[in-house]
């Protein structure tokens, strides 16, 4: 049953960052959002995926929904990757259109 339900959050999770990574790359700003906040998510993922090897050495629970987590674990951590890239691009463009902005006030 713990399986199911760790499988349940994970896929709640993987279902929230398309909707995030969308909104990322349409906005083409990083205004609103933490990379702090992110970065610790990935760490958990991380965390997560730990726990799979530790189970899968041990050998217990190798069921169905165990190679499922895996799965979405993978999912997971691929999605809220490219989520921080575009942080990056994002912040980049930002960085650009406010010097853009102090070039058009200087001129003035």
């Amino acid at each position: 049953m713990s399986d199911l339900l760790e499988a349940l959050m994970i896929l709640c999770f993987g279902l929230s960052w398309p909707i995030s990574i969308y909104r990322s790359y349409v906005s083409r700003t990083a205004r609103g959002k933490s990379l702090f906040f992110e970065v610790f998510l990935w760490a958990g993922y991380i965390l997560g995926i730990s726990r799979k090897v530790l189970q899968y050495m041990a050998g217990s629970n190798l069921n169905f929904l165990f190679y499922l987590g895996w799965f979405f674990y993978l999912l997971n951590i691929a999605e809220i990757s490219i989520d921080m890239l575009l942080y990056f691009r994002n912040a980049r463009l930002d960085a650009l259109a406010d010097t853009e902005k102090l070039t058009l006030v200087i001129e003035e």
